[in-house]
């Protein structure tokens, strides 16, 4: 592959902001990114991004798919990528991802990543988590996916939430071999004072 590619989808779960932050630290780097955004995210960007509208979320990317368009270069296998970064990822995408449900453009993305043997990464976004929460992210867990909730290091000692999510998004593209120069590392950036016991 001689062109580096990242498919990036933005489902339905809150957290809206975290797909836009993967966008933005892809842009300077050498990767060209592949956009797919689903309907229902459409409806929670209206709620929680309202000051940036889609057109201009739309413009970070270097590629936007309609989620319909179940015939876009990213549903082929044949079409050569890094992965995919679901963020965030909603229990319905994850569910359509677990049950190999290609109903959109998002989930077959996802589940071309999968039979392809290419890193799938999922920002899942929800709590509590019932069985069949959990049954499905082990489904996918098995398929070679990577499950990665949102979690916040604390130990960074934040400022605000775009710093909690920079963190997030950077640790979720580490599973990429994605180096964000900006994010601080344990034992290299970061040197705390722990007196060992």
């Amino acid at each position: 592959m001689t062109v580096k590619r990242l498919v990036i989808g933005i489902s339905g779960a809150t957290g809206f902001a975290y797909g836009i932050k993967a966008l933005e630290l892809l842009k300077p780097l050498d990767i060209e990114t592949h956009l797919v955004i689903s309907k229902a995210a459409q409806l929670t960007h209206s709620y929680e991004i309202p000051n940036m509208s889609l057109e201009q979320i739309k413009s970070l990317a270097d590629k936007v798919y309609s989620v319909n368009n179940i015939g876009a270069a990213i549903a082929s296998g044949s079409f050569k990528t890094m992965g995919m970064l679901v963020a965030p990822c909603s229990m319905r995408s994850l569910a359509a991802i677990a049950q190999s449900l290609s109903d959109n453009l998002l989930t077959r993305a996802a589940d071309v990543v999968l039979k392809e043997r290419r890193r799938l990464v999922l920002m899942i976004r929800e709590s509590p988590l019932h069985l069949g929460h959990i049954k499905n992210m082990e489904m996918v867990t098995l398929m070679g996916g990577v499950i990665f909730p949102p979690v916040p290091a604390l130990y960074q000692h934040i400022d605000n939430i775009d710093d909690m999510i920079t963190h997030s998004v950077a640790r979720a593209l580490d599973l990429f071999d994605i180096d964000i120069p900006s994010l601080p590392r344990w034992g290299e950036d970061m040197h705390l004072n722990v007196k060992p016991e």
